[in-house]
């Protein structure tokens, strides 16, 4: 559901006119998804290959499991010999012999008598059922000295089917398990290993190269300098790119000097999928950025309505060979770099590893605090989503909006959505969120967290 979509934001007065000369966010997002395509596949060890899209259809070469096999720890019988069994008269039969896991049975069982059995053996020819182990007398044999390996008591009539695994109940040999555009999260990941395989065909993660520009800056672990700052950019749009999927490599710091972005660029176009840079796209920004990402490929300065994250760059970057690379120009506050790069880059990575899920999920909460928009553009309030004592869910302001408070995107877990032509959202009115993140409190738990 879009913001527009929900009644309390139609009813809102005091609307906004939008600004003509600016893209909104659907159009900007959609020009910049139409330079992207699926990536190439390739062949990617299981565990790699968690969260990656299958590139193949994986078909079972046997059956899982391949043989009819036990669920329980027990016995396996006739059901038909326990017909009269109960607890105050057990049916005493002799046990022929056992089967542990990974083992074939010695021999097919004879009526009027049982097979040892443990979780997941193969259920020996003439069995039927499987009686677990607390349904018979064994504990009570071994209390008093009987090792209970030659007979035992069944307590508990049973019937045919009782406990065991068919073979092929899980997969049948030949199936399709996982088709080609599946997402391989944990449990395929376990199908795939279940089908023997220790590699699979996935459309590869992008590698995305990150520069960071201008004099200001320095790296991380460096001694603090008069005038300047630390290098945060280039490591939440890092972890960003980590998180949704993407290989980031952090290609240093720009200078302002041609030669310096220049050189950035040069080692960047080299291998990467898209080249996401920092600062230098607005219109006060020094020349210098523009004219080196004009002169090196195409780019389109652009105002976008929304709010942080106005003025963004995008386009195409000459590469190798001809080859033509995406490059997205974030702004160079902090708040405002991420919120684009979730608007932007995130569904940009997702396109290219063949993913289908393009945006993020968003839900419905009341606000705690009002977010104002003040110039008509679609705001992103950094909220924390809480589910309330009487079971609603609430979003709270992480504080201070402001465009270079990084705080206020570490400690939210939404965007609380403003629409552009909606002046204010009072508190107590119910705002659409995009989640940044799902935390088991607001699903499962009770209040906010502080």
């Amino acid at each position: 559901m879009t913001p527009h979509d929900h009644k309390a934001h139609e009813e809102r007065p005091h609307r906004h006119h939008y600004d003509a000369e600016m893209l909104s966010v659907e159009d900007a997002r959609e020009r910049i998804l139409s330079f992207f395509s699926r990536l190439e596949p390739a062949e990617v060890s299981l565990l790699d290959a968690l969260d990656m899209v299958l590139a193949e259809d994986l078909v079972a070469p046997q059956d899982v499991p391949p043989l009819a096999n036990s669920a329980m720890d027990g016995y396996a019988v006739v059901a038909s010999d326990l017909s009269e069994a109960s607890e105050s008269s057990p049916v005493d039969l002799p046990v022929a012999f056992s089967v542990a896991a990974g083992q074939l049975p010695s021999a097919a069982l004879k009526p009027g008598s049982v097979v040892r059995i443990m979780t997941g053996a193969p259920v020996p020819d003439g069995a039927d059922s499987v009686v677990p182990f607390e349904d018979t007398d064994e504990l009570e044999r071994r209390k008093n000295g009987n090792a209970a390996e030659d007979r035992i008591g069944i307590k508990l009539a049973a019937q045919p089917g009782d406990n065991i695994r068919e073979a092929g109940e899980d997969i049948a040999k030949g199936e399709v398990v996982l088709r080609s555009g599946s997402l391989l999260r944990p449990g395929a990941i376990g199908v795939a290993a279940s089908l023997g395989r220790s590699h699979v065909m996935a459309y590869r993660r992008p590698v995305v190269a990150i520069i960071s520009t201008g004099d200001e800056l320095l790296d991380p672990g460096a001694q603090p300098q008069p005038g300047k700052i630390y290098n945060s950019n280039a490591y939440s749009i890092a972890a960003e790119v980590k998180r949704y999927g993407g290989v980031p490599v952090i290609s240093g710091i720009a200078r302002d000097t041609v030669e310096s972005l220049e050189n950035r660029l040069a080692d960047a176009v080299e291998s990467a999928d898209m080249v996401v840079t920092s600062a230098g796209v607005s219109k006060g920004d020094y020349d210098v950025v523009k004219d080196v990402l004009a002169k090196k490929g195409e780019i389109a300065l652009w105002s976008v309505r929304m709010r942080p994250a106005k003025p963004l760059a995008f386009g195409t970057l000459d590469g190798p060979g001809g080859r033509k690379v995406p490059h997205l120009g974030l702004p160079g506050n902090p708040v405002s770099a991420m919120v684009a790069f979730e608007q932007f880059g995130r569904p940009a990575i997702h396109l290219m590893m063949g993913r289908s899920e393009l945006q993020k999920p968003s839900i419905e909460a009341i606000l705690d605090d009002p977010v104002n928009n003040f110039d008509g553009r679609r705001v992103y309030a950094r909220v924390v989503v809480y589910r309330a004592e009487s079971g609603e869910l609430r979003a709270r302001s992480t504080g201070t909006q402001s465009s270079g408070a990084l705080t206020s995107m570490s400690a939210a877990n939404g965007l609380a959505i403003c629409p552009d032509d909606v002046a204010k959202i009072e508190a107590g009115e119910t705002v659409t969120v995009e989640m940044l993140d799902w935390p088991e409190a607001v699903f499962s738990g009770f209040g906010p967290a502080r």
